[in-house]
């Protein structure tokens, strides 16, 4: 599970910031997780709020394919703050806790344009710090357990521009790899651009679905945001053909991939409810929120399954408020979250920060906020920096401006912009 996460110098933050998963009341969280479940990060628009979430997805393909995306002699691909051109130049920094198997783990890493900086590892079995390895350019310090293991072989073939725990794990060392999995098969990510269907996707979902247990669990998950849904089912193509999905927008490669001879062709029907009973209805025929609120289901129950972090940008533009909170509550439930899955998203919606359907829907230490100074840089901050009383009315404080982290809008200026708009229509008219 993830504990905390920092980060510096990328996109629009210019300062250190971090987000804290460890419970502040207890006797809201401990009492069922000792971790936070969800936090949701709220702001204006161009706050910030997805920079914060593609800072972690940063790390994360660093730690899975630097040395993939890399090549000898090129730098590092990274996004500083570059709104003060000496800042851009100045390192950016990354680092993580989290615990795996009842152990805690800090890793992290501090590059620049041209090379890996700085990168380090340290584990806590007995709660005491146990250095695994600490990098300073090309310069390595061991522990004294991994000096008896291959890993102090391996700083010698690694590039300056490329992570020493990517390079390590790909050589499949037993201190590393722990870290390198968890990167690689418990962090999902949702965007909203990455909830356009692709052919492999498609075929993924098909996957997915053939498993009765969880095609019943993503099946509840669609049919609770009440689009008339009652069913989603698999069905074989006696002929498989693309002309039979909706695949105009896929390549011919990528129909090759998913219409291939060795397997059965299958498709996705959705059963809506008619005027006269049930209608099957075809992929294409489903609307972009549909197929946005099935990805989105797809992935919770993945992740809720798998005990993952699932990282969802934007949840608005998916999901109502209703259901959004629905999803919420069920990472917050421990008969449903067994295996302690997160989930950390971002939205303006501040309807999720008081009471729908009766219950709250957020703890007060489950809510940051973002805001971007006068000089263009963004910070991050938690709602507990005010200290609220449990039962305050959050919505109306935020929306009036207590916590900060909302747009400031001047009516005055939108009058102008459009009186002057208008002035030039006329302009242009009389001429």
């Amino acid at each position: 599970m993830l504990l905390s996460f920092r980060f510096a110098n990328h996109r629009s933050f210019r300062d250190e910031q971090q987000l804290n998963l460890l419970p502040v009341y207890e006797e809201e969280s401990v009492k069922k997780f000792p971790f936070l479940p969800v936090m949701a990060i709220f702001g204006a628009n161009a706050s910030g709020k997805s920079n914060a979430i593609t800072a972690f997805t940063y790390m994360r393909r660093m730690v899975t394919s630097s040395d993939r995306d890399s090549e000898p002699d090129t730098g590092v691909d990274r996004s500083p703050y570059r709104l003060d051109p000496e800042i851009a130049l100045e390192p950016s920094r990354y680092v993580i806790d989290i615990s795996l198997s009842g152990v805690r783990y800090t890793y992290g890493f501090t590059v620049d344009d041209d090379e890996v900086l700085e990168e380090w590892l340290y584990s806590y079995p007995l709660r005491r710090r146990r250095v695994v390895f600490e990098r300073t350019g090309q310069d390595y310090r061991w522990g004294e357990e991994s000096e008896k293991t291959p890993l102090v072989q391996l700083p010698k073939l690694t590039a300056p521009n490329v992570l020493f725990l990517t390079f390590a794990a790909r050589a499949r060392q037993e201190l590393i790899l722990p870290i390198y999995n968890w990167f690689l098969r418990d962090v999902r990510t949702s965007f909203q651009q990455q909830r356009l269907v692709t052919s492999r996707s498609l075929m993924n979902y098909i996957d997915r679905l053939d498993d009765p247990t969880r095609r019943d669990i993503i099946v509840g998950l669609v049919k609770a945001a009440d689009l008339g849904l009652q069913d989603i089912t698999l069905s074989a193509l006696t002929d498989p053909s693309p002309e039979q999905l909706d695949l105009d927008l896929f390549s011919d490669a990528e129909i090759a991939r998913v219409f291939r001879p060795e397997r059965e062709a299958r498709r996705i029907l959705f059963s809506h409810a008619g005027a006269r009973g049930n209608v099957l209805l075809e992929w294409g025929e489903q609307s972009t929120g549909t197929h946005q609120l099935l990805d989105l289901a797809l992935k919770a129950e993945q992740s809720l399954r798998s005990g993952s972090l699932l990282l969802v940008d934007e949840i608005d533009s998916s999901l109502h408020p209703v259901l959004t909170a629905s999803l919420i509550r069920l990472f917050q439930n421990p008969a449903v979250n067994k295996s302690a899955a997160q989930l950390i998203l971002t939205t303006h919606d501040a309807t999720l920060l008081g009471s729908i359907q009766g219950g709250e829907v957020l703890q007060r230490d489950q809510i940051w906020f973002t805001e971007k100074g006068g000089d263009g840089a963004s910070t991050l901050f938690p709602l507990t920096d005010f200290h609220p009383r449990k039962q305050e009315n959050r919505q109306r404080r935020y929306l009036n401006g207590s916590y900060g982290a909302i747009p400031v809008i001047s009516d005055e200026l939108f009058v102008k912009a459009l009186t002057s708009r208008g002035d030039m229509g006329e302009t242009e008219g009389d001429t």
